[in-house]
């Protein structure tokens, strides 16, 4: 288990700040959804966390700063999936999960990896697809490959951002049943952006909403309100809970709507 902090995180583009002073948790066995706006900043923070980006302040891991991990041991323990996980190899499935084992695979290929990524293929339902190349594959399909290989490595923590945009809504709901599954039983340490805020209220135990690169809330599912949907989204929205207590949202109205007319 893998407790990952977040101490006053910063960072800029080319000097405009896009973090400010972000601090958060995300304990083992618990997932923690960020959402927010576009251009919030949710796509640098796991960027930041995945070591691409340099921010300022500090990302820990049980304590320790990540800069003072071996790049092979932070691969190992953390797991990034980007919007952007398109890939011109010519690979089959199957090896393309495969290739999520990278930090323990050698020369020789082990049973244990083999077994690893057929397993996670068989969950996701996605196992009849082994043997297709990955350039055949449709967006949507391709999402499903790119989740299996980050699955595939058993992460401390997992780092997934928007990793349902290019599935239906079955597929959608299977994912997230599954992330969640596995980090209830692994203990995993998972940080998910979503845009979808009825996804996140299901099945976040924690939400984290950036505005302007800050927090603006954080908490239980039940910090969506009507008046933060409104201050940040900008949109009136109407929120019951289900019979698990869990928030649905349903717009009503962009804010802007009257001026628009």
């Amino acid at each position: 288990m893998v407790r990952l902090e977040i101490k006053n995180l910063k960072f800029s583009y080319n000097s405009k700040p896009v973090l400010k002073n972000i601090s958060m948790e995300v304990s083992p066995g618990k997932v923690t959804a960020v959402i927010g706006p576009n251009a919030a900043g949710k796509s640098t923070l796991l960027k930041c966390i995945a070591g691409i980006l340099k921010p300022e302040g500090s990302i820990l891991l049980d304590g320790k700063e990540i800069n003072n991990f071996k790049r092979e041991n932070l691969t190992r323990a953390v797991s990034y999936l980007s919007q952007e996980s398109s890939t011109r190899a010519v690979l089959t499935v199957f090896e393309g999960v495969l290739l999520g084992r990278i930090h323990s695979l050698s020369w020789r290929v082990s049973d244990e990896d083999l077994k690893a990524a057929w397993n996670i293929l068989r969950s996701m339902d996605i196992h009849k697809l082994a043997k297709r190349y990955l350039n055949e594959l449709s967006g949507g399909q391709r999402q499903m490959v790119s989740i299996a290989q980050a699955l595939v490595r058993e992460p401390k923590v997992l780092l997934l951002d928007e990793p349902t945009s290019n599935l239906d809504l079955q597929h959608q709901l299977e994912i997230l049943e599954l992330i969640r599954g596995l980090t209830i039983e692994r203990k995993i340490s998972t940080l998910i952006v979503l845009h979808h805020l009825n996804l996140a209220a299901r099945y976040a135990d924690e939400l984290v909403i950036l505005n302007n690169g800050e927090v603006y809330a954080s908490g239980k599912p039940s910090v969506l309100t009507p008046e933060t949907l409104r201050s940040i989204y900008g949109v009136n929205a109407r929120v019951t809970l289900d019979d698990h207590g869990i928030p649905q949202i349903t717009p009503i109205s962009s804010v802007r709507s009257k001026h628009l007319a």
